[in-house]
């Protein structure tokens, strides 16, 4: 959640979501926090800012800002259908890296999303985490059966940096 919005518990919320109608009243979301609890959305809207949300559990101001820094998600049954070469983070992790020669490179441990373009993150033998552009080009092969990614890295970027 971005921030809280006037005093009635309305809050503004940055989708990560592809889906439009997401944010619709009626709608779960789970919140990250420990324990997670469940809001249901009572109305929702487009914002400037991305959609201006009233959930059930939440009647005031205070309950709109203790809300912020929260990641809402789904449940993993209520997901799209993933269409050819797409996959959701959390099924890339764990995946070994590899070279187009079969060298391991590391393990996958972590997917960042960014606007621009998503990054795989690789923690090398030596505990090292690089951030991998997740583009056709570096990227070349996901085989989830197999249980490896291959990546065709650019110079430098598995290398360690040298002194001077």
């Amino acid at each position: 959640m971005r921030r809280a919005h006037g005093i009635r518990g309305d809050v503004i919320v940055r989708p990560l979501t592809d889906f439009e109608g997401r944010f619709v009243a009626g709608s779960e979301f789970l919140t990250d926090e420990s324990p997670s609890r469940s809001l249901r959305v009572t109305r929702a809207q487009d914002h400037k800012d991305g959609y201006l949300v009233h959930f059930d559990a939440v009647t005031s101001r205070n309950d709109a800002e203790a809300l912020q820094g929260v990641t809402f998600t789904i449940s993993a049954s209520e997901r799209r259908d993933l269409g050819e070469n797409e996959f959701w983070p959390e099924d890339l992790q764990g995946m070994v890296a590899i070279t187009p020669n079969g060298d391991r490179l590391g393990t996958v441990v972590g997917v960042v999303l960014g606007e621009a373009q998503d990054r795989l993150v690789v923690s090398t033998a030596d505990g090292v985490e690089i951030e991998v552009p997740f583009v056709d080009p570096i990227v070349s092969v996901v085989h989830p059966s197999g249980g490896h990614v291959v990546i065709d890295a650019p110079p430098g970027l598995f290398e360690a940096p040298t002194a001077g």
